[in-house]
């Protein structure tokens, strides 16, 4: 299988509300939109992915779905957030594993990852 381009789909339960967390608590760059009314669909640029948000779902997505968002500086990065109203789950820390995380939730409650990678961390390096 060759794979040309991928993105996470989330069927939100309130469409214009996660709509609107996306694109204005965090700052998500509108991709592309289709559709009309309430549940028209809303790709957001996602680093190296998509995040396409899209039909309306019943019941949030659950516990089982997260997020993975690597940023550059992630103490800014929550001094911005916490600005804008966004909850913090958990203040950042150094975890055990060596990487910076924080975690926030979505309207739905889909947990999102926070994460900075320190310089020293073995993901900054490719290996031979």
């Amino acid at each position: 299988m060759e794979v040309l381009s991928s993105r996470v789909l989330l069927h939100p339960t309130d469409p214009d509300r996660s709509r609107e967390f996306y694109r204005d608590q965090l700052g998500l760059a509108v991709y592309r939109e289709f559709g009309s009314g309430p549940a028209r669909g809303t790709v957001f640029f996602l680093g190296g992915g998509l995040l396409e948000l899209s039909g309306r779902a019943e019941q949030p997505a659950g516990p089982a779905i997260a997020l993975w968002l690597q940023v550059r500086d992630l103490a800014a990065t929550h001094r911005e957030l916490a600005a804008k109203g966004v909850p913090v789950i958990r203040e950042p820390k150094r975890e055990p594993w060596g990487l910076d995380e924080m975690w926030i939730a979505d309207p739905d409650g889909v947990r999102i990852a926070v994460v900075e990678i320190p310089e020293d961390h073995p993901l900054r390096r490719r290996s031979s």
